[in-house]
């Protein structure tokens, strides 16, 4: 089995994380030095069915449906994933945990299998890393305390 698993510490509050990767309005500005995924019908409960969408790719519908299937706010988000054109059920996991100096945020996506699963966790881990590296960090800055957008930041500003 194939995984991708990736560890960030960021100097902000583990509250404002958690808003940030789990606020629909949100994810796309992070998401967007990726593929660029929207949640549509996202909720932090569990049983919620949601899909992610992105623009489509040669060979990728760009839908993704997923379940949330654990949560324990601000500190855990898991669901599963299934790309909507078939294939394996793998499962992301987010822990969020308070640093002295912020918040550590652990990303797991695991269950990819076979050969194709390592190039599929290949590939994604190469985007998440820089979602997480570049995209998640953009948005974290442009957050007031109160997890809202300062003005002047969010969908206009260009990562």
């Amino acid at each position: 089995m194939s995984a991708i698993h990736i560890v960030r510490d960021y100097p902000h509050s583990p509250t404002k994380v958690w808003r940030a990767v789990t606020d629909p309005a949100l994810i796309p500005l992070w998401t967007a030095t990726g593929a660029g995924a929207r949640p549509e019908g996202f909720a932090t409960t569990v049983g919620t069915e949601f899909r992610f969408t992105a623009k489509p790719k040669p060979g990728w519908s760009g839908i993704v449906d997923c379940v949330v299937l654990e949560v324990d706010e601000p500190r855990l988000l898991r669901y599963s994933w299934t790309d909507h054109g078939g294939g394996e059920t793998t499962e992301v996991t987010y822990r969020i945990e308070p640093r002295a100096a912020g918040t550590r945020f652990t990303y797991d996506h695991t269950g990819f299998a076979g050969t194709g699963g390592f190039f599929v966790a290949r590939i994604l881990g190469h985007v998440r890393r820089r979602m997480l590296r570049v995209g998640l960090p953009a948005v974290l800055n442009d957050l007031d305390e109160a997890g809202r957008l300062r003005p002047g930041s969010g969908p206009e500003r260009k990562i």
